[in-house]
């Protein structure tokens, strides 16, 4: 992997700058996370022009840009990709509309691009990248689409995003090649025979305690009882603050303690979000009465994020090149909100060579997660 940013916001002379920096070789694919106030269409435009026809190329709307010189805003980064892999690349549009059926055609449609069939995939050598429009809030359901005909498909990825932290205002696109789209969702299937893994780092450990959501709405996405008392007032209890003080980012809220689904050793981070005036409390994902939550605790939010990237990516890939990454935007409000930005941002230099994005919730082993960091890492035999 070569990686390339740029500030520049003319599209042509962003195009231009970014793939300077990337020099003459032709890759196999490249990936673009630009800053969302730019026009999407003429950046696309410019790069797609500038690159070889037979170069893939994907990207998203974000709420930060990453690489390993740190954590950045208002810029472009960019990655060219090269070696022994093959990609796929398919879009589903609709979303907001029907979720599960855009995911099942951004997956057929990859699967067409490879000329390989969905039942066929073998989970060593396929995986697949997703990224979604993060605020149509569908990651459950367009997963669904997408795993029906391959459940032991591994994927991995996140929502695109925007720095504007306005809902009214809040948009997000991804990148096909030459479409630009909203509402929708991308996949990008890889088959390679090189090493690689799908990763998730987190900055908790478990406690051991637990809650049980007792009573949720009819959208499934708030908790009105927890441990049959109302949501928000029971988790105020647990924190031992008043509820005003709950909403995720704030230096004593849900980020300090939030809740996890345990899935055999792994702990996947789902972590509420917002207090309601009614009392109940907000989650990202789907919730489901009778469902049993574990607490979690911070750890040491720089030092575990380094030691994902200097012990595990290692241990777990073999002779590590290249990691696409993506990584919370509720990390960074929390790393911001207690003044740890700089010391997140510093663990980028002990990653792999890395490109990503900041992004509105996380895909992980076919779960819709939050507070995480998700990466691909691909290795060297």
């Amino acid at each position: 992997m070569q990686t390339a940013r740029t500030t520049l916001r003319e599209p042509d002379a962003a195009a231009e700058d970014l793939l300077s920096q990337l020099g003459s070789d032709t890759p196999r694919l490249v990936t673009m996370f630009a800053s969302r106030e730019r026009d999407q269409l003429a950046l696309n435009r410019a790069v797609r022009q500038r690159l070889p026809a037979d170069t893939r190329l994907i990207g998203a709307t974000t709420a930060g840009e990453l690489d390993n010189t740190g954590i950045h805003e208002g810029s472009v980064v960019m990655s060219a990709l090269f070696g022994d892999f093959e990609v796929g690349l398919g879009l589903g549009t609709g979303l907001s509309v029907d979720a599960i059926s855009a995911g099942a055609a951004a997956i057929k449609r990859a699967c067409e691009d490879l000329g390989v069939r969905q039942q066929d995939l073998d989970p060593r050598r396929f995986v697949g990248l997703v990224i979604d429009d993060g605020f149509r809030y569908k990651k459950e359901e367009l997963l669904l689409g997408i795993l029906e005909k391959c459940q032991t498909l591994v994927l991995v990825g996140g929502g695109a995003s925007d720095a504007n932290r306005d809902p009214a205002k809040q948009s997000a696109m991804v990148h096909v090649d030459g479409e630009v789209a909203t509402d929708a969702v991308l996949v990008a299937l890889f088959k390679t025979s090189a090493p690689w893994a799908a990763l998730r780092s987190h900055w908790y450990v478990p406690t051991g305690e637990k809650l049980t959501i007792t009573k949720v709405d009819e959208s499934h996405t708030r908790a009105l009882e927890i441990d049959g008392h109302p949501a928000a007032k029971r988790y105020a209890e647990i924190l031992g603050v008043g509820v005003e003080e709950l909403e995720f980012g704030t230096p004593r809220g849900f980020a300090v303690r939030p809740t996890a689904l345990r899935v055999g050793r792994e702990y996947f981070i789902r972590a509420a979000w917002s207090p309601q005036e009614d009392g109940s409390i907000l989650f990202a994902n789907l919730l489901e009465e009778g469902t049993e939550l574990e607490l979690m605790k911070l750890g040491d939010m720089a030092g575990m994020t380094r030691s994902f990237f200097t012990d595990e990516v290692p241990r777990r890939v073999q002779n590590p090149q290249a990691a696409l990454l993506f990584h919370c935007g509720g990390r960074m409000w929390y790393a911001s909100a207690t003044n740890t930005a700089q010391q997140l941002a510093e663990t980028l230099k002990a990653a792999p060579t890395a490109a990503g994005m900041n992004v509105h919730f996380e895909i992980y082993s076919g779960f819709h997660i939050n507070t995480t960091l998700t990466a691909l890492v691909f290795g060297a035999n």
